[in-house]
């Protein structure tokens, strides 16, 4: 198991940590760091903040990304997903709602806005070639692997 620093603001403070739902979650809850609600009406976004920084070792990344039953139930999702969180990042985690809904939503404090998924991460190098190897796809687009 992967031990990450994390650092709490004073928004924070009370609120509880990002853990998972059940033994078989990929993700981490995150809650909104917020001291009064707010109210997300339809088709305006919102930066909420979740009151924690963490420190991610050189290979890791960690996403943002959606909850599905906020989109499912409220039209509520993450606009910039996955939101990527890289190794070298120490400011506080925000996260960029949407409200795809038909109603005002209102953002509470210590609810529950997205998941926190951490994993490791491969760097690359690109080197330049003439022709790439044949694939049955080859260059096939969008849909091309539903069509037939």
């Amino acid at each position: 198991m992967l031990t990450v620093s994390i650092k709490i603001f004073p928004h924070g403070v009370g609120m509880d940590l990002p853990c998972y739902a059940t033994s078989g979650s990929a993700g981490m809850d995150l809650r909104a760091a917020i001291d009064s609600a707010v109210v997300l009406k339809p088709m305006s976004r919102y930066v909420v903040p979740t009151g924690i920084a963490i420190a991610l070792p050189d290979g890791y990344e960690a996403e943002i990304r959606p909850r599905s039953g906020l989109a499912f139930h409220h039209g509520i999702t993450v606009l910039n997903t996955p939101g990527t969180i890289d190794s070298d990042f120490r400011g506080e985690l925000g996260v960029l709602l949407i409200n795809f809904g038909e109603v005002d939503f209102i953002l509470e404090r210590g609810v529950r806005i997205a998941q926190l998924v951490v994993q490791k991460h491969e760097r690359v190098t690109f080197c330049v070639v003439e022709s790439l190897d044949d694939t049955r796809r080859a260059d096939g687009g969008y849909g091309s692997t539903g069509i037939r």
